[in-house]
């Protein structure tokens, strides 16, 4: 950097006090001007690689390896991803055999209840049939004892009714005399 100044700030200051000096130049230090132009060209091109290509060469290359790193994360990533997707799929699908296997087995035991049900239905069906018999039964057994003790108060009723009209004393007193002989008689 040194080496290279020195010569690149001499040319412009000597172009200056020679056209200070009001003559044009047609050549300096005994070379023409032309070739004093590419040499400063040449120096300017060096001074602008070694100070602006190098730097940016470096930061293009280290642009290029964050790229690629990141390519190989993006891709890396791309793998988790896949697979993740891959087991999210297996997943979904297990779950769905899964959802298949209960709804089948609800449906199963849904006809195995509605059958129990239905047994358990007739069942009650006809116990409470028979339950209905038996009280029919029994309501008919009591109001058949109603109908008999009505029948005999009746009975008794119209026999006190025909015996007081028709049974005078001796008869009773004979009617109570039997009866205390067929008490000792029992005993």
């Amino acid at each position: 950097m040194t080496l290279l100044a020195p010569p690149f700030t001499a040319l412009p200051a000597a172009l200056l006090f020679s056209t200070e000096e009001g003559e044009h130049a047609s050549s300096f230090l005994g070379l023409p001007l032309t070739v004093w132009q590419v040499l400063n060209l040449v120096l300017f091109l060096a001074v602008l690689l070694y100070f602006v290509a190098k730097p940016m060469s470096a930061a293009f290359r280290k642009r290029q390896e964050e790229i690629e790193e990141r390519r190989r994360q993006a891709e890396k990533q791309r793998g988790d991803v896949d697979r993740l997707s891959a087991d999210i799929r297996e997943r979904t699908a297990k779950l769905e055999r899964e959802i298949e296997e209960i709804r089948k087995q609800g449906i199963v035991e849904g006809q195995a209840a509605r059958a129990e049900l239905a047994a358990r239905a007739d069942e009650e069906v006809a116990g409470a049939g028979r339950e209905a018999k038996d009280e029919i039964d029994r309501r008919v057994a009591a109001a058949r004892e109603d109908l008999k003790r009505a029948a005999a108060d009746l009975t008794a009723s119209a026999a006190e009714g025909i015996l007081s009209r028709e049974i005078n004393d001796a008869d009773r007193q004979r009617l109570l005399a039997e009866s205390v002989e067929k008490m000792k008689a029992s005993r």
